[in-house]
């Protein structure tokens, strides 16, 4: 490869570096050639066993000091919907389910009939200001979900608004088709047939048009029941494409389990995760998903089983749920705070929440990691400690953000 067509090497210097497991515990020079991180070493060598004295002076220095992490990671969102659902928080607040509201047509619903009546271009719009606030608080990876369409038509237009963020801004995208979020009101009381429709019509159109990297479902008793979620899982089987579901967010209905026996990555909410489903999840590996977001704006008491996943070894993801009437949030870093003050995370715990854990419930082990050979999706913070990113909320911490060994902030 001729000099001109070299990869750039980039270079930092005294970081405080998380690599997505632990802490160093002294601070560490970082080197990026390309896409690819090819070195850390303890700052005050001028070099490693992998690069050459030459090799470190030609490098272009990116700057000293600061924290760095992997490019957050949120892997649950649901940021491309029309409209808003500001009238169903004062309802809460009032007093009235998430449960009732749903029986009376509003909830996942209401987005249905928004998201229907807008057009591509404007889906696009709304989540393109949504999606920017989360990549200037260092997102560099993000799932968005379908779900609010209920119809071919509607739930391939969402999946083309996603693939166009993706080729629209410097971040990536990973599209999850969730047609099994809610009953349309043109399919009231004929359940088995809309997950007919789901499994014959909507999944292999999104697949032909290659649209979707995963199919979730969401499991509950006012949505769909373990059947229904599991005649999706086989179509998506069938399809060779991974599966992932809301589980055990109000009540236990074995989701968990069932997502474990399909070898899903991951199982999201689970504040009502017993002992047989951890158990199912740590042998299968599947990630669980917390979302302290919806726990928190719908003031939920049911507390995730923290210590027993955590003593079972089941690999715990931190996400935002971005969403329009559940958690209306697109601060990612907030999460972090709410993961520690609400769940009990340890800091360390929630920033691989939202990288290594991450990464995994998206089935991805060459992200949300910074070691030799890793992709060099990388954040740079103007804090002294990475528990500061978890402990205070604050904008405008982010000194520099890197996708791909390109440096798009800073």
């Amino acid at each position: 490869m001729s000099s001109s067509t070299a990869p750039v090497r980039r270079l930092w210097r005294d970081v405080i570096l998380f690599d997505g497991l632990k802490t160093h515990p002294a601070p560490m020079t970082v080197v990026v050639e390309g896409e690819r991180v090819t070195a850390l070493f303890p700052s005050g060598n001028d070099h490693d066993k992998n690069l050459d004295v030459q090799a470190i002076e030609e490098a272009v220095e990116m700057g000293r000091g600061g924290v760095m992490t992997p490019g957050l990671i949120d892997c649950h969102t649901h940021l491309v919907y029309g409209g808003q659902r500001a009238n169903e928080f004062e309802s809460r607040l009032e007093g009235v389910s998430y449960a009732d509201i749903s029986r009376r047509g509003g909830g996942i619903l209401s987005t249905v009939r928004a998201t229907r009546e807008a057009s591509e271009e404007h889906l696009f719009e709304t989540a393109a200001a949504r999606l920017q606030a989360m990549i200037d608080d260092g997102v560099t990876s993000v799932e968005i979900k379908s779900g609010y369409g209920l119809s071919v038509e509607h739930e391939l237009k969402m999946l083309r608004v996603a693939r166009r963020l993706d080729e629209q801004f410097k971040v990536r995208v990973f599209t999850t088709l969730l047609a099994a979020h809610a009953l349309p009101p043109e399919y009231a009381d004929r359940a088995d047939d809309y997950i007919d429709l789901v499994c014959n019509e909507i999944l292999p159109a999104a697949c032909k048009e290659g649209l979707v990297d995963a199919v979730d479902v969401f499991c509950e008793h006012i949505a769909f029941s373990l059947e229904q979620c599991e005649r999706v899982f086989l179509a998506a089987h069938d399809l060779g494409l991974p599966v992932k579901s809301h589980a055990e967010q109000l009540s236990l209905s074995g989701a968990s389990q069932l997502t474990a026996r399909y070898r899903g990555l991951s199982a999201d909410h689970i504040e009502y995760l017993d002992q047989s489903g951890i158990e199912a999840m740590a042998a299968a590996g599947t990630v669980g998903v917390l979302l302290p977001g919806a726990f928190h704006t719908l003031r939920e008491t049911q507390f995730p089983p923290i210590a027993e996943m955590r003593s079972a070894g089941v690999p715990m993801a931190v996400a935002s749920d971005a969403n329009p009437g559940t958690s209306p949030i697109v601060f990612p870093t907030l999460m972090l705070n709410l993961a520690c003050t609400l769940f009990r995370l340890t800091p360390q715990e929630a920033l691989a929440g939202m990288t290594y854990n991450a990464a995994l419930a998206l089935g991805r082990t060459d992200i949300g990691r910074l070691h030799p050979g890793a992709v060099a999706d990388l954040c740079i913070w103007d804090v002294d400690s990475p528990a500061e990113l978890a402990y205070a909320i604050q904008p405008g911490r982010l000194r520099q953000r890197v996708l791909k060994g390109e440096l798009t902030h800073g």
